[in-house]
């Protein structure tokens, strides 16, 4: 199989942002403007450093994510939403306010009647 067949936009993007804390992290950046991991950890606090660095990295891969380090000691590192990045919350959002607003009915154990 050639490389170019196995490429499936749609499924690439969605295996990087359908994971447990990409949206939640381009969230908090939607929130906070930059952020830093500090920001991040208030609105994730069961996120580990590790799966928030590589959560970040591929964020970035997919360029909805700039990341900008100053030459500090220690180094200071700030993440914010790119151009993409805003892009794709806009419908996001709509996803978001969904799920809040059915909650209730979305955890509710199904009763079925046959």
């Amino acid at each position: 199989m050639k490389k170019f067949e196995s490429f499936c936009p749609v499924r690439n993007v969605l295996s990087q942002i359908g994971d447990k804390w990409s949206v939640l992290a381009l969230v908090s950046m939607q929130k906070y403007g930059v952020c830093r991991f500090k920001d991040f950890q208030k609105d994730m606090p069961d996120v580990s450093r590790k799966m928030l660095s590589q959560t970040l990295k591929g964020l970035e891969q997919y360029n909805l994510v700039g990341r900008k380090v100053y030459p500090e000691v220690p180094p200071r590192v700030e993440y914010s939403l790119t151009e993409l990045g805003e892009s794709f919350l806009l419908p996001m959002n709509n996803v978001i306010n969904w799920i809040l607003d059915n909650k209730d009915n979305l955890f509710r154990s199904p009763h079925h009647s046959i």
